[in-house]
């Protein structure tokens, strides 16, 4: 279903397109087709403002972020997400050492990982499982159990608990998880972006699952807090805000500059933040 949706807002886009450039002409159509980045730099803008003193992001940054974002939420949005959804498939070898599980966030698909599924295939020793979070506006809680069965999944093949990486509100959906399945063993967990403490900009939607993640909401309040959680934050988060929402209290922060929100997945330095993680992971004894 989150494909679908993906592949429905590539064709208005193009249509919104064609009827513009059909009535005022094609340059005027192809503005509209990418009206998109200019509607971003707002949102980049009014980051100046939200997030004060040393997490005040300069000018500078907010326009290499923005820049970067530009791309990364292109190729995910209309290419990867709408398009390539299995292109990268779960990979579960029989001789898997450790399971890494990626989650992704609000209105995305397992493709939103396709970059980092072709890496961890070239990684010797390693299964991976990316599900799809469906119904893609449902409630976060619904989410905990296909995570459960992935988190099986791959405990079963390597007899340890999987790292897990999360983008967005996939930290929000483990974090549910871990309320409904957890107690026991306690994964490593790497969150991208994750609005630990709601985002002021979840109050503009009416989607259910974002109604959740508004800022200090009771919901996501009673969550509890992940035992190994690694926090990578941006103060050029545009969808994140205020940005130090995105570490959870008691969890590790890293901080990273001048990139968005989206383009974190494709930031050679959260690459580097997990495989820290995923070398602990392979000194974890075996628990068959």
């Amino acid at each position: 279903m989150n494909a679908r949706l993906q592949r429905a807002w590539f064709f208005i886009r193009w249509l919104i397109g064609i009827a513009v450039g059909w009535r005022f002409g094609w340059p005027w159509g192809l503005a509209a087709y990418f009206a998109y980045p200019l509607l971003l730099l707002p949102s980049f803008a009014v980051l100046r403002w939200i997030n004060r003193g040393a997490d005040r992001p300069g000018w500078g940054e907010l326009l290499q972020a923005w820049g970067r974002e530009v791309m990364a939420t292109e190729l995910s949005f209309g290419w990867r997400q709408p398009w390539r959804t299995h292109a990268e498939p779960d990979l579960l070898p029989a001789q898997a050492e450790v399971g890494v599980l990626l989650v992704h966030g609000f209105s995305c698909n397992r493709a939103f990982w396709n970059p980092w599924m072709a890496r961890l295939r070239r990684q010797p020793g390693l299964a991976f499982v990316a599900p799809s979070l469906e119904p893609a506006f449902g409630s976060i809680d619904a989410y905990a159990e296909p995570i459960e069965q992935a988190v099986q999944r791959l405990r079963a093949l390597t007899g340890r608990m999987p790292v897990i990486v999360c983008h967005s509100m996939g930290g929000v959906a483990v974090r549910a998880w871990w309320r409904k399945f957890g107690g026991g063993e306690a994964p490593q967990v790497v969150t991208l972006g994750t609005p630990h403490g709601g985002t002021l900009l979840a109050a503009f939607s009416p989607a259910y699952n974002a109604r959740q993640m508004r800022r200090q909401c009771e919901w996501i309040k009673a969550l509890p807090p992940l035992p190994r959680v690694a926090c990578v934050w941006t103060p050029c988060d545009q969808m994140v805000m205020p940005a130090l929402t995105a570490v959870q209290p008691g969890g590790t922060a890293h901080r990273i500059d001048a990139v968005g929100h989206v383009g974190l997945v494709n930031d050679a330095r959260a690459w580097a933040i997990f495989q820290t993680a995923l070398v602990s992971s392979f000194s974890t004894p075996r628990r068959i």
